[in-house]
């Protein structure tokens, strides 16, 4: 595992937008993913769900954990960092769609007007247990934006010619915003 200066970080996370960002902030960190069924989790706000899922994504990482390694005394803290996104559009969550079929009535659907990314992080210390959780919300506004299945790709050379405007962040928008991780990485030290 990759020093941070005194402590580790874990990014719960496969997205390499996410390891991108976390790269760019300047962390060393190891990767291990959750595998959920993010689908068995529902909540009516968008808010609410990308924390919920990102909550149950380290809950899953740390039951394959010997959490007990990482609280001995004299174990450097470390740091398992989740997150999660959802697009906003016309009101309704869209999530990574299921299948081709949906993939296209999305981006159909997106061409009717702009869409939000809502976007949490969650940092958990495995040492002490402490959590601090945050989400982050971007808005994409558009002329003719190309959108990818599973999300927006504002970042994608194909892409970003077309997007007149983004109201938060690129990287809130690419999956990580970089000022709620690093608050939220400081709160949980």
């Amino acid at each position: 595992m990759a020093q941070n200066g005194s402590f580790k970080i874990i990014l719960g996370s496969s997205s390499s937008s996410r390891k991108q960002i976390l790269a760019e902030m300047g962390y060393d960190f190891t990767v291990k993913t959750a595998d959920i069924d993010e689908k068995e989790i529902r909540k009516d706000k968008p808010e609410e769900l990308v924390v919920a899922l990102a909550h149950a994504k380290a809950d899953a990482i740390i039951s394959r954990l010997q959490i007990s390694e990482f609280r001995e005394v004299d174990a450097e803290p470390t740091l398992l960092i989740t997150a999660d996104q959802v697009v906003v559009h016309g009101g309704m969550i869209r999530e990574k769609p299921a299948d081709a079929d949906e993939a296209r009535e999305f981006i159909k659907g997106y061409s009717a007007g702009h869409a939000s990314t809502v976007g949490s992080v969650l940092v958990t210390n495995l040492k002490t247990g402490i959590r601090k959780d945050g989400w982050d919300k971007a808005e994409i506004k558009e002329g003719d934006v190309l959108y990818v299945a599973g999300g927006l790709m504002v970042e994608h050379p194909l892409t970003s010619p077309f997007v007149e405007a983004v109201v938060g962040t690129i990287d809130s928008v690419m999956g990580l915003p970089k000022a709620l991780t690093e608050k939220l990485i400081q709160e949980a030290l």
